[in-house]
């Protein structure tokens, strides 16, 4: 109950910086088309990480950007989270799909409510392999200058629970 109330305050802040216009017009037109350049970036990654081809992220993401949802604490460097997010594709069997299930943005963050699916090709998905998956992610980029520069992902703490237990290469 309490995860469910964080997420919709979250979304309730989110959605008042994605509406806020201000006094300026000419600013707050800059920052929706800032936004959406930021969420067509942050939309670009998701597609790589389902096609497994990351070749093309340091369009989109800051050589010195920070994934602060490493496996083992923060990625540092645009090649490290390239080498991370390859093998995501990997452990679905060609089938990982990223659903936007709602987004906001403005022109520093881009906060993305998830649903990804697919089949479980490894057992490091925390489902036996062959097994389908569905898994809630909330995603929240920061960019600057039209790239990522941090990111951070909130998923269901039993969800986290389950791939935690997965055996290994399996």
């Amino acid at each position: 109950m309490k995860q469910l109330l964080s997420i919709l305050l979250t979304t309730l802040v989110f959605s008042v910086i994605a509406c806020h216009s201000g006094s300026d017009t000419s600013a707050g037109q800059n920052n929706e088309n800032a936004g959406q350049a930021n969420l067509l970036a942050a939309n670009a990654i998701n597609r790589a990480i389902e096609s497994g081809d990351v070749s093309n992220l340091g369009d989109y993401i800051s050589v010195d950007a920070i994934d602060h949802s490493g496996e083992h604490g923060d990625v540092k460097g645009l090649d490290s989270i390239k080498a991370g997010l390859a093998p995501i594709h990997k452990m679905a069997a060609n089938d990982l799909k990223l659903v936007v299930i709602k987004e906001l943005a403005d022109s520093e963050y881009v906060f993305q409510w998830l649903r990804a699916t697919g089949t479980a090709a490894t057992a490091e998905m925390g489902a036996p392999v062959g097994s389908k998956f569905e898994l809630p992610i909330v995603n929240v980029t920061r960019f600057k200058d039209k790239k990522v520069t941090e990111h951070w992902e909130f998923m269901q703490p039993g969800d986290v629970m389950k791939m935690m237990a997965s055996p290994k290469g399996q």
